[in-house]
């Protein structure tokens, strides 16, 4: 059975706390997995999470800030060590080159996996495979930055009673999804469409356009809002969003489940984002992000 869930391995912004670890989210599509942002300390959490090396496919950094990036060294060390069977593609800002050789090679280790180096320069898409599409957009932050969207290609979901009444059963519904029609009746009499799943990884950005782009109509957004309402003046200056503007973002796009992180170590009450995204007008699913949970993505509506 297939598995579609986020697992959370750190929620916090700049530094460390207590209860926080650096970024790092894994992100399980069916058979594959894609680690976004490996902060330091994301081996380390992995384990705690039952995350292992061979769990990963695909690494995406949004940017070289170290809470999203320093933990690349170990994770790619670690995937080497363990002699994941399957290579593994890393995608990362093109102008952050320099940065990804220095992590890759920060200490000696004996390479074992193909990691293909994938420099992301522009917008579009990244990678296409049978369960999904990636694609990046770029963001605003002080440093170059992109943002990550998975798309599910859209299907047709087969209707139990319009195949009945067309006596279509057994075999007979496998062909018919291969051929589009049997017997005269077409594939659209006895299914309807139904709409691929969306994901959306947005990290540190001001609000712009890549934002709400990657944001459209996802089952699933990953946002952080690390600052509240009452510093948007400092967010916008450091290049971040607030609980607030998190909320009407995913308002705006109709998002169905919007998990916010990466939280300032200023704010000792983690509720306070989660009643400003409502206060925004966000009536969806909301989850306030802390380490080692698993967010499900949203069960696939009609």
């Amino acid at each position: 059975m297939s598995v579609r869930e986020l697992v959370v391995l750190g929620t916090a912004s700049q530094v460390p706390t207590r209860h926080r670890n650096h970024n790092g989210y894994l992100l399980r599509w069916d058979g594959q997995g894609i680690l976004f942002d490996p902060g330091e300390g994301t081996q380390r959490q992995m384990l705690r999470a039952g995350v292992a090396a061979h769990d990963i496919d695909r690494i995406c950094v949004t940017h070289f800030h170290g809470d999203h990036s320093l933990g690349l060294a170990g994770v790619i060390q670690r995937i080497n060590l363990d002699q994941v069977p399957h290579p593994v593609t890393a995608h990362y800002p093109a102008g952050g080159q320099r940065f990804f050789e220095r992590l890759r090679y920060a200490t000696a280790y004996r390479e074992t996996v193909k990691l293909a180096e994938a420099p992301v320069a522009e917008d579009g898409v990244l990678a296409t495979t049978s369960s999904y599409t990636l694609e990046a957009r770029r963001l605003s932050h002080p440093v170059e930055s992109f943002g990550y969207r998975l798309t599910e290609p859209d299907g047709r979901r087969m209707l139990p009673e319009r195949l009945a009444a067309h006596g279509i059963a057994g075999p007979d519904v496998g062909r018919i999804q291969r051929e589009g029609a049997l017997g005269g009746v077409g594939l659209d009499q006895v299914s309807e469409a139904r709409r691929g799943q969306r994901f959306a990884f947005v990290m540190d950005t001001r609000l712009c356009d890549g934002v709400h782009a990657l944001a459209e109509g996802c089952d699933l957004l990953v946002i952080e809002s690390t600052f509240t309402d009452e510093d948007a003046a400092l967010a916008a200056d450091h290049g971040h969003l607030t609980a607030g503007q998190a909320g009407a973002v995913a308002r705006e796009a109709g998002v169905r489940h919007l998990v916010l992180t990466h939280f300032s170590q200023r704010y000792p009450d983690p509720e306070v984002f989660e009643r400003q995204a409502r206060a925004a007008g966000f009536d969806g699913e909301l989850t306030v992000a802390h380490d080692l949970i698993r967010v499900p993505l949203p069960q696939r509506g009609r």
